[in-house]
């Protein structure tokens, strides 16, 4: 077991509080380590930190940024199997999972040291007396708020943008599951990052958390998390006027259309409901199935959830753990919700493991079709492995369907006919659209946010420098008529 402090201006430090936050092994519950419990001086310690380092750092030359940030990907992928098992033992992720994780991490590095000298701004003609153009600027400090689902990628997908456009970086990652995250402020350092540029804060989401979102030293707020914390997290920006990026949920459709070619559909439908047991914002919970093939979708999904192995994520099961008891709980009440909604639930809907749960936090995944669409587990997000099922008879239907929740964040169209599909896509109210795939939040090259209460602004791609810049016009006059030859 080892002890995590506070990463502030390129040390480790205890926390004010010199207390400490056990995390466990969700497979087990056996403790892995110990982090600080972060409290507000320790946040305010690391804005003050940032805020001299990124004054220095916004003057660096584009290409030294670029480089350094390429530096950091090569060692991520140096140190890629060492952060895979890290990540697969704190957030309980099958293998294979926390490797594609890893991966992640170092294209986000790859990619925006890419982007790093290629932030342009525009020239605007005012006629020959004025030259008139725009430059984008970084915005200073961006406070980070990291779920435990995917602590790795989400604290990289944030970190590296906010580095590439001059900004720096104070992060609060979550208590649940977060380790991950130590490991990348090492290789930032041994890769040359300067000291203040990356600040970390454990704690609590109600300290720490608070204290950063409340700081009038954050220029840039960046959450991904639940509905209900994010409206906290920008109501308390708000007071400060800090502008927000919320990522938040999701209750993402998959739609099959009659001529779906199926021996496709199902497998990727399949890996797309339950990456990292269903706890993922972008998983696609939901099936809307054509009324004409809905048996046989039923009949194939059941088929295909009951061949899924559980078990820790060190042995590379299709579904590892749930994060915590609590999460179990919440997910065996949805299911039990399901049952007095009348749904009918066609596999799982049991816990594995002893009463005391010292075994860990496994949940089987699970088919619910629902009696109507306004079933609370046709609507809610239950970010655990459910997969819900509702048939749809027109593609009006489907649209509607789609469209019925509060929320907006993926969605995925299954069908031969293109020109159907074209129409699906252009109705449905979602931040990302798949045709005949399904990326679950995609590559680092496609922008990635949410319609509606799934959040707003854009993270990925090159969309996501919109959100760590801010444009400044500068307008000159120019007198010829004093020129002389």
């Amino acid at each position: 077991m080892k002890d995590f402090g506070c990463y502030i201006e390129g040390t480790w430090r205890p926390a004010e509080t010199n207390e400490w936050i056990d995390l466990h092994d969700p497979a087990d519950q056996k403790v892995l380590a110990r982090i600080a419990r972060g409290s507000a001086k320790d946040i305010d310690q690391a804005v003050v930190s940032a805020q001299v380092a990124q004054q220095k750092w916004a003057t660096r030359l584009p290409s030294d940024r670029a480089r350094i940030l390429y530096n950091i990907a090569q060692i991520i992928r140096d140190k890629a199997e060492e952060l895979s098992m890290i990540e697969c033992r704190d957030a309980g992720k099958p293998l294979v999972q926390a490797k594609a994780d890893a991966n992640a991490a170092a294209r986000f590095f790859e990619y925006y040291a890419g982007v790093a000298d290629k932030i342009l701004g525009n020239s605007i003609p005012l006629g020959p007396d004025y030259v008139d153009f725009t430059v984008r600027e970084p915005l200073g400090v961006t406070g980070q708020i990291v779920p435990w689902n995917y602590p790795l990628q989400i604290a990289c997908r944030g970190i590296a943008p906010a580095l590439a456009t001059g900004n720096a970086v104070v992060l609060k990652p979550a208590e649940l599951a977060c380790l991950s995250i130590f490991t990348i402020a090492d290789i930032c350092q041994e890769a040359g990052l300067p000291n203040g540029l990356l600040n970390i804060v454990p704690g609590f989401g109600h300290e720490a958390g608070a204290a950063l979102a409340s700081h009038p030293g954050i220029n840039l707020l960046v959450f991904t998390g639940s509905v209900e914390t994010g409206t906290a997290v920008m109501q308390t920006a708000a007071k400060n006027v800090t502008p927000v990026l919320l990522e938040l949920g999701g209750k993402s459709p998959n739609i099959i259309l009659p001529d779906a070619e199926l021996d496709t559909a199902i497998p990727l439908i399949i890996k797309a409901a339950f990456p990292h047991s269903g706890q993922t914002c972008s998983a696609g919970s939901r099936v809307l199935a054509h009324s004409s093939i809905k048996e046989t979708v039923i009949e194939r999904l059941r088929d295909s959830i009951g061949q899924l192995t559980l078990g820790r994520g060190l042995d590379d099961p299709d579904l590892g753990p749930v994060v915590s008891a609590s999460q179990r709980q919440r997910i065996e009440d949805y299911i039990k919700l399901g049952q007095q909604e009348e749904a009918d639930v066609y596999t799982g809907g049991r816990f594995i493991g002893d009463a005391d749960q010292s075994t860990g936090h496994f949940v089987k995944p699970t088919l619910v079709c629902p009696a109507s669409s306004s079933a609370r587990v046709a609507r809610e997000e239950i970010f655990g492995p459910v997969l819900t099922l509702l048939p749809f008879d027109t593609l009006e239907d489907a649209e509607r369907l789609a469209n019925d929740t509060e929320y907006g964040l993926v969605a995925g169209i299954w069908g031969r006919d293109i020109g159907r599909a074209h129409w699906l896509a252009n109705r449905i109210k979602a931040g990302q659209v798949f045709v005949n795939c399904y990326g679950a939040g995609g590559g680092a090259e496609i922008p990635f946010g949410g319609y509606k209460k799934s959040g707003f602004g854009r993270e990925k791609g090159m969309d996501a420098i919109l959100s760590y810049t801010q444009i400044k016009n500068v307008c000159i006059r120019i007198d010829a008529s004093n020129v002389n030859f």
